[in-house]
């Protein structure tokens, strides 16, 4: 098929700040300009939520804040049945690693075999091993203490503060409906993964709440770390999309791709 003139969340027109930022670092090599990028916005994430996490286990730990986390927790230990513990075991696992890994990598190489370029499964793949690299520095650093209610899961030797299952659901299904977004002829489709993005991330919120196994600020912390994580991947990728470009002639077109074909729109 003819490319597409239609720009999609990952092609870069001439006038955004990605092409800007593109064409002041036109001289680095291919790669070096998004790289540099991810791993500023990386270094931002992890002092600004290893703060927030340091503030909430040592500064309002025993404050207001404190006590209605406090509170939340245990509120929602009351309120268990073996029904919902059943359901939550099951559903707290669509935020776990075994299953986001097997979803991310299948991703990955579907993306790559449909569409043949690589700003689709380069998406998947930084926006999930990144909020994993940056999750575990922040829980080495905060190191923050699970609830005081009893635990439905084995806790991780990882802290309670933020929720790696929020953030990963959040980076995985994110991504997701950025492709949906992009690629999806079907509304319906377009629809459906990104009810599910909004919808997953809270379910799995959810269970881990009622699980034990986080606080509600450590879900919240998970939430800004995938979202945010999530944004700084979309612009990375666009950055990365309007260098080469720049640097091979291609201009901004998204029909161009760097694996030596021009890249075409599939359904």
């Amino acid at each position: 098929m003819a490319a597409s003139a239609t720009h999609g969340p990952l092609d870069p027109g001439p006038d955004d700040r990605e092409t800007a930022l593109a064409s002041r670092w036109r001289r680095m090599r291919d790669g070096v300009p998004p790289a540099l990028f991810l791993l500023a916005c990386a270094v931002v994430l992890i002092l600004a939520l290893t703060g927030i996490g340091w503030v909430l286990s040592h500064v309002v730990q025993n404050d207001a804040i404190g006590d209605a986390d406090t509170g939340i927790s245990r509120w929602f230990a009351r309120e268990r049945t073996g029904e919902l513990n059943d359901v939550t075991g099951l559903t707290a696992e669509v935020g776990g690693t075994i299953t986001v890994t097997i979803l991310a990598v299948l991703a990955v190489a579907v993306a790559a075999l449909v569409w043949r370029r690589w700003r689709e499964p380069m998406l998947v793949a930084v926006a999930v091993a990144g909020e994993v690299g940056i999750f575990l520095v922040i829980t080495l650093l905060v190191d923050r203490q699970r609830p005081p209610v009893k635990h439905l899961d084995a806790a991780p030797p990882t802290s309670s503060f933020p929720s790696g299952h929020t953030a990963a659901t959040i980076a995985l299904w994110g991504a997701l409906a950025v492709l949906a977004s992009e690629r999806a002829r079907s509304a319906l489709v377009r629809g459906i993964v990104l009810a599910l993005a909004f919808g997953l991330p809270l379910l799995v919120a959810s269970s881990r709440l009622y699980r034990g196994m986080h606080f509600f600020t450590d879900v919240l912390g998970g939430a800004l770390l995938g979202g945010l994580w999530l944004l700084a991947t979309v612009r990375g990728i666009r950055l990365g999309v309007a260098h080469w470009a720049l640097r091979h002639g291609g201009g901004t077109d998204p029909g161009t791709r760097p694996w030596g074909r021009s890249e075409v729109r599939h359904g």
